[in-house]
């Protein structure tokens, strides 16, 4: 039966409407995720010296085990946003013959083989590899390998009980978050504590059974949960849900305006998607300390302006980059209607403003690194004030392809063409090649002034920009229209 129902996946996948359309993108995605796999091959073969390197007098599989419990959290987090449940059209088999018990394992099976799965599989296996190689007795590694893909079992199945829950996020990214930050201010040690439990998994074979019981928990636990939701008239019965609603009064303030960010609000707040690029735009202010915190990028100021521009200017750039196909849904209503286009674009640079300079605010702990940062990141906020809202406004009006909010978040390609890779050009590279020429020409505080006057210049021309911006809207309304009428499938 197994064999059947793949069969009639890969028909469905070769004669999809979208196949032919969507091919170009589905081959690039293809050769990016062999080069992800690849990427992890390589890192598991390094992976021990590196730990050797770093952790002289430590075992490296020791050093592993203590921050494996941050691998579990951060994976169950991500795989929040990125993986779906894989599913199949059950209903003209609920018709047949077949057991819901079939249908339910080959959907959980399925599952079992993602990707996110595999890459885990591509990591830990060549780790293993280079442990044996290295004398490790093979009945520990072994048995490790096979306590670790239990453990990625266990969180591919916890993500499906958690994942319609937003709260469960909240908790998840509220005890990472807690336990890395007890851990990095040495308040209390998270590491030493869990690093046992995970090392035991290699030191004591027998404790195989342990991830290896959790995992079937939690498969049996979707199973019950799935093998109860699959009849034929459950699609016939009509939803009934409390609707949350807010009237966002606070938002009458900002007068024609109002309206717009209202529906900008609500989408976002009410879409995993439009979340994810919240959640997502808040995690990049921890991407500093990534380079901060080294020596040998304290004195490269290029790789500063970039930190200031990309971490000031991320939810400019992840929301900002599909505007108008957020609305792809409703777009063409709203153009049939007497509603000011202006109006329109000035409630998402209004919107982008606001995550720009709160998003700079954030950064402020940085000076903590030195001044320098700060200034950096102050006038790199000006600049994407001033300049890159309207060229991110210009650029979406090249946006024709629809986005569907009710598909998964991460991972979606729903709305990207060849006008997203280029509009990184002039949004991240322009001002980080102003800095560089201004710095290495003058001096940074040169460089500095240099973004912040452009900004400020942008401010000053803001009128005038919108209304070109919107003219170029007008002109490529219809254009625009016809392409989000265009569904994928």
């Amino acid at each position: 039966m197994f064999k059947r129902f793949i069969q009639l996946q890969w028909k469905s996948f070769f004669r999809s409407s979208s196949f032919g359309k969507g091919l170009a993108l589905k081959i690039v995605m293809i050769f990016f995720g062999l080069y992800l796999l690849s990427a992890l091959v390589g890192l598991g073969v390094v992976l021990y010296f590196v730990l050797r390197k770093i952790f002289p007098d430590q075992n490296p599989m020791w050093m592993l085990s203590q921050f494996m419990i941050y691998w579990i959290l951060v994976e169950l987090f991500f795989r929040y946003f990125m993986q779906k449940l894989p599913v199949m059209d059950v209903k003209p088999l609920l018709s047949m013959p077949i057991k819901k018990s079939a249908i339910t394992h080959y959907i959980l099976g399925k599952s079992a083989i993602s990707v996110y799965n595999l890459m885990a599989f591509f990591l830990f296996v060549p780790y293993g590899l280079v442990l044996l190689s290295r004398g490790y007795p093979i009945l520990n590694v072994g048995l490790w390998l096979v306590s670790i893909m239990a453990l990625v079992l266990c969180i591919n199945y916890l993500n499906f009980i958690v994942n319609k829950s937003d709260k469960a996020l909240m908790i998840i990214g509220g005890i990472l978050l807690t336990l890395y930050g007890l851990d990095y201010f040495q308040l209390l040690p998270v590491r030493e504590f869990f690093g046992p439990l995970f090392h035991g998994l290699y030191q004591y074979p027998v404790t195989v059974l342990i991830p290896l019981t959790l995992a079937a928990i939690t498969y049996y636990v979707n199973y019950r949960y799935l093998r109860n939701r699959i009849f034929l008239d459950a699609s016939l019965k009509t939803k009934s849900k409390e609707a949350k609603t807010s009237d966002l009064a606070w938002t009458k303030r900002f007068g024609d305006m109002a309206p717009f960010l209202q529906l900008d609000l609500k989408m976002i707040w009410r879409n995993k998607r439009t979340k994810a690029q919240v959640v997502i735009s808040l995690l990049f202010v921890f991407y500093g300390l990534i380079f901060y915190s080294q020596e040998e990028f304290a004195n490269m100021m290029p790789m500063l302006a970039f930190l200031g521009i990309f971490m000031t200017g991320i939810f400019l750039t992840n929301f900002g980059q599909f505007i108008p196909a957020w609305d792809s849904s409703y777009y063409s209503m709203m153009m049939s209607q007497n509603i000011p286009l202006r109006k329109y674009l000035e409630s998402k640079a209004s919107l982008i403003s606001v995550s720009v300079v709160v998003m700079f605010l954030l950064t402020i702990p940085y000076v903590y690194f030195g001044w320098d940062a700060l200034a950096i990141n102050f006038g790199s906020a000006l600049y994407n004030l001033g300049v890159n809202i309207p060229v991110i406004l210009f650029f979406g009006s090249f946006n024709k392809k629809r986005i569907d909010l009710d598909k998964s978040p991460l991972g979606n390609m729903q709305g990207t063409s060849a006008t997203q890779f280029l509009i990184i050009l002039p949004v991240l590279g322009l001002p980080i090649l102003i800095f560089t020429g201004v710095y290495f020409l003058i001096s940074l505080e040169a460089a500095v002034i240099t973004l912040s006057l452009l900004g400020i210049v942008g401010f000053a021309l803001k009128s005038k920009l919108l209304d070109a911006i919107t003219e170029h809207y007008r002109k490529k309304k219809y254009g625009m229209i016809a392409g989000f009428k265009e569904k994928e499938g």
